[in-house]
């Protein structure tokens, strides 16, 4: 088993290397509608959860995917070519993920997808992507399966599915993250873990516990709760009597939030930690004062610091969306950025106009997509994984929802022989 070591940021990240143009307000049509000029439409698909608890996460999924396409247009990027996104809901749902995959899939002017949000939901859609040659962007699957097959962890890797791609890191690499900035940093030695038993939050969960383990903390209990209650209650109890310093938890902020404040109100003094499906304001607004001082990490450093990200940041206020672009916004720009430059390269490459196997030149041409973007360099290796591999852990200093989180580590993860 190699030693694994926790390595600061040194250098910033390349600055606005993707000149950005400005874009006007929000078009308000359905999002797959054609362009009524002339040339070739290319449709972006985007799947999220839109509604339901997750759609905080979901929306500045779709936006930002939005403006990417807007942006390109605007400044003419392919000639000849007009990007139009189509917007579909998932509500975290596996089987309607799959349901909106089918449908993608059947619209011969997509030829790229971004999303989905949930590991659990790109899980189901990834084989229909597949089979039809249609390229699958993430900017936000953690789980390492998903590009490394089942038994990653084993030293077996292999990749399921040559279409899909992600700009989110792993949760090989997250979850150690966590643990080494919380038992070296933070001091916390005595853990109680607790999942969703879903496939983002059980598997998180086991890697962050496998690496505080090996550094020397103790397990001291574990529970799974289920995703569809708020009553924690005989969980928060069994936290208290644990005596633990510390609550992991492996899932997302609708429950984070709720666990939170009913474990502190059953007296438990120990912050809770979670993953990027946690570092969320909705998180703040649900655990109320009762959050402050929990923790989370999540993929990149904050885009409000990097200076690749300010013209994303005033474009995306410029745009007048309603709501924020959250955790996932720069990296579903760029995700939905590798698809237009992998498009663009379609093109050039067909002597200006798209090819009848345009789906499966799109895949060919994204293993070599590599640009400057907002959340820094934007390429991908073997696996289809992203080769920027930043992580930054956030605490909750207030119970403002908006400024609430402040980063508090930012490094890469790496191992050591």
């Amino acid at each position: 088993m190699r030693q694994r070591s926790l390595i600061a940021i040194t250098a910033a990240l390349t600055a606005g290397a993707l000149t950005l143009t400005a874009c006007g307000s929000r078009d308000d049509k359905d999002d797959g509608d054609k362009a009524d000029g002339g040339g070739t439409t290319v449709v972006i698909g985007v799947d999220a959860p839109l509604t339901g608890e997750l759609s905080a996460l979901g929306l500045g999924i779709r936006n930002s995917v939005d403006l990417a396409a807007k942006q390109a247009n605007a400044k003419e990027y392919v000639d000849g070519v007009t990007f139009k996104i189509q917007a579909l809901d998932d509500q975290g749902q596996p089987s309607s993920g799959q349901t909106n995959a089918t449908k993608l899939v059947a619209d011969k002017d997509v030829l790229g997808a971004v999303g989905p949000l949930n590991s659990s939901v790109a899980e189901s859609m990834q084989k229909v992507f597949d089979d039809a040659k249609l390229v699958q962007v993430s900017p936000a699957n953690t789980n390492p399966a998903l590009t490394q097959g089942p038994d990653w962890n084993g030293g077996k890797k292999a990749r399921p599915y040559k279409s899909y791609f992600r700009t989110a890191t792993t949760d090989a690499i997250q979850g150690p993250f966590a643990a080494q900035y919380l038992y070296n940093k933070a001091k916390k030695k005595k853990v109680f873990v607790v999942d969703d038993k879903k496939t983002y939050g059980a598997g998180l969960a086991a890697t962050f516990k496998d690496e505080f383990t090996k550094l020397g903390g103790k397990v001291v209990g574990t529970e799974h709760i289920n995703p569809d209650t708020k009553d924690f209650g005989a969980v928060a109890t069994k936290i208290r009597n644990s005596d633990a310093d510390l609550v992991y938890y492996g899932g997302e902020y609708p429950q984070a939030g709720p666990l939170s404040k009913q474990m502190k109100q059953a007296g438990s003094k120990a912050p809770l930690v979670g993953g990027d499906g946690i570092y969320s304001a909705d998180f703040i607004k649900l655990s109320g004062k009762q959050g402050v001082g929990d923790y989370a990490t999540s993929v990149g450093q904050p885009v409000e610091e990097l200076p690749s990200a300010k013209e994303f940041i005033a474009n995306y206020k410029k745009a007048g969306f309603k709501e924020a672009y959250e955790a996932y916004g720069g990296y579903s720009y760029d995700s939905a950025w590798a698809i237009i430059e992998a498009v663009k390269k379609v093109v050039e490459d067909n002597d200006g106009k798209l090819p009848d196997d345009a789906r499966a030149k799109v895949i060919e041409a994204m293993k070599g997509v590599s640009f400057d973007g907002v959340t820094g360099k934007v390429s991908f290796d073997e696996f289809g994984d992203a080769t920027n591999k930043q992580l930054t852990v956030y605490q909750v200093k207030s119970t403002d929802p908006k400024a609430g989180w402040k980063p508090v580590e930012s490094g890469t993860y790496t191992g050591s022989n």
